[in-house]
């Protein structure tokens, strides 16, 4: 007689099974699975089967390959396992991340096309050189308002949560975006952008979820790619919007000619794209974000709850549809449910979140800083400033005028490559298409090359290699001003050779990103040295990163404006390359840490306790 068919017990673990058959004198045997062994109903029942089943080769099977019942031997061995873009958990979650991370550089990069013809609207009769040292202090206004801010995101991350602290800031970058746009003189836009940098503390507890997310290292060279891959993506996107979008009177007279609002506010339709974007990914994040620190993950969260309760709404219509559409009825609630029953229900093939540990002492706040933790943050910051302020000076430089030597500076004569002055005179088109090619590379080097080169050289190597790339870009950049162009001063810079030095310009800035930002985001989470100041010491790193990118800029846009109009433009860039030497000597002091350099009473027990309830859920 052939054996009854499987159904699962009304036991809640899924790895119980039972034979039911109303004729059948097994109906009653159960077979639970044990992590350490095979259980003596099992064994009734292989010995009722042997005959079938063959014992003998079962036994076997389990000697080499683990008990076939445990579900925490289904999956494959770790050490076999090749990492790709596609074996990282979690996926719906890090693309949530990917789209909240694209507030900051959407804003920046659009911003940076547009600001130096902007802040020369508010008033047309200032120097070129004070609208640079503007730019400057706009530049560095956001980080400073972030430096002051940082640091208490992050603590308020990890004491009220990750989400909420991701909806605020989203929410302030929207306000700060829109009032940026519609400003009409400098103060204003000065003070939005600096209420922009106060409320937006989204980078470090981004980079802190996402730790929390991708808990195995192997991951991590991909994981924490996503957030300066995402800056990337704001940079082609970014300049797109600027370039195509601010002034449209003057761009596209025949659509906008007479417009009255777009005459008054003409860098606002930027401004309201940047929002627009903004606003979806705060939606997106309340409906679809999980939180992620332990301690509030399993609270009721009201934006998941809702997003269910539609999509349960959703497939109950598409249920009544398909129903009638096939003629299906319901069962009879009293008929037997032991008739006629289907396999078992199949394992999900998603993978099960780990329980992370409760740890019950939190590391105080004058411990954090161990020796690890203060040279990453020294390295942290010296990338931070040099890149910061070359982005600043960089696209203003770009938009500077070509020095014109018929209307020649007083007391000055250009001696290259020495003294030397002016910019190249670029459009936001143009300024917005090298920054989409910056972009470009960025992406391509990061999907393609950067994962495999920081596997086999490691995080720290890549790292320190990868630094020199700034000071030999830095030190190279003022001499575009001297490049030969196919047109005649004061006409924008163009050619073959111009745009291939660009080009080379760009490229040497963007493999040093490539490589260096996201080494230093995965060293920064590394070298905490408890994981209940996790939070914490991303949000020390961003005001860290915050305070260099509010001196550099103020400072860099002020050499630059002095250069500027004494003959030598090259100088802030020479300085820059100077720090950007530093930053490569400090960098040999970093070690990668293991994310919990001190251990405080009762960390192994709660560590061993989320082990077993991780297994519990296998």
């Amino acid at each position: 007689m052939p054996d009854a068919p499987l159904r699962p017990t009304d036991s809640v673990h899924y790895s119980t099974i039972a034979q039911s058959d109303s004729n059948s004198d097994d109906s009653d045997l159960e077979v639970k699975s044990t992590g350490d062994g095979k259980s003596s109903r099992r064994k009734q029942i292989e010995q009722r089967r042997g005959h079938e089943y063959g014992i003998e080769r079962r036994d076997s099977l389990n000697e080499e390959n683990g008990d076939p019942f445990s579900l925490e031997e289904l999956s494959p061995p770790e050490k076999n396992q090749i990492v790709t873009w596609m074996s990282l958990p979690h996926k719906g979650q890090l693309a949530l991340l990917t789209f909240a991370r694209l507030s900051e550089p959407l804003v920046q990069s659009s911003l940076r096309s547009y600001l130096f013809y902007q802040l020369k609207s508010f008033d047309k009769s200032l120097p070129d050189a004070a609208v640079a040292s503007q730019a400057g202090i706009i530049q560095g206004a956001f980080a400073a308002a972030q430096l002051c801010t940082a640091m208490l995101w992050g603590r308020m991350s990890d004491r009220r949560g990750r989400k909420s602290v991701i909806l605020l800031g989203l929410a302030g970058t929207t306000i700060s975006c829109l009032g940026f746009g519609f400003s009409s003189t400098f103060t204003q836009a000065l003070i939005f952008r600096s209420l922009g940098g106060a409320l937006n503390g989204n980078v470090g507890v981004l980079r802190t979820m996402v730790s929390e997310i991708i808990k195995e290292k192997k991951f991590q060279s991909r994981a924490f790619l996503i957030l300066p891959m995402t800056a990337n993506i704001g940079v082609i996107i970014g300049p797109m919007l600027g370039g195509l979008t601010s002034d449209p009177v003057v761009a596209y007279p025949r659509l906008f000619h007479g417009v009255k609002w777009l005459e008054r506010y003409p860098y606002s339709p930027p401004n309201i794209l940047s929002a627009f974007v903004l606003a979806a990914a705060t939606i997106a994040v309340f409906f679809n974000m999980e939180e992620t620190h332990e301690a509030f993950s399993h609270q009721e969260d009201l934006g998941i709850r809702m997003s269910r309760k539609v999509a349960s709404i959703c497939r109950k219509l598409r249920w009544s549809e398909s129903a009638k559409d096939h003629n299906y009825m319901l069962i009879d609630d009293h008929q037997d449910p032991t008739t006629h029953v289907g396999e078992l229900p199949s394992q999900s093939s998603k993978p099960t979140k780990r329980v992370a540990p409760h740890y019950p002492n939190s590391l105080p706040f004058c411990r954090i800083f161990t020796y690890n933790v203060i040279c990453v943050l020294v390295s942290h910051a010296l990338l931070a400033l040099g890149m910061g302020t070359f982005q600043s000076i960089f696209y203003t430089f770009l938009s500077t005028p070509v020095y014109d030597p018929a209307y020649p500076l007083p007391n000055f004569t250009p001696q290259p490559p020495r003294t030397f002055t002016g910019g190249t005179g670029l459009s936001p088109r143009d300024i917005g298409f090298s920054m989409a090619v910056l972009g470009s590379i960025g992406i391509a080097l990061q999907l393609f090359l950067y994962p495999t080169v920081n596997t086999r050289m490691g995080t720290v190597r890549s790292w320190r290699i990868f630094l020199y790339c700034f000071p030999v870009c830095y030190a190279l950049t003022p001499f575009l001003a001297i490049i030969p162009s196919t047109t005649a001063p004061p006409s924008e810079k163009t050619g073959l050779v111009f745009w291939a030095a660009l080009t080379t310009i760009i490229s040497l800035f963007v493999v040093g990103r490539t490589f260096a930002s996201p080494a230093a985001q995965i060293l920064l989470n590394n070298c905490c040295p408890h994981p209940t100041v996790l939070g914490t010491v991303h949000g020390i790193g961003q005001s860290a990163s915050a305070a260099a990118r509010t001196i550099g800029p103020a400072l860099g846009g002020w050499a630059y404006g002095l250069g500027l109009a004494n003959g030598l433009v090259g100088v802030s860039f020479w300085i820059l390359a100077a720090f950007a030497g530093l930053s490569c000597f400090a960098s040999t002091f970093v070690r990668d840490g293991d994310g919990h350099e001190i251990r405080l009473h009762g960390d192994d027990e709660a560590e061993a306790e989320a082990d077993r309830a991780s297994r519990g859920l296998r």
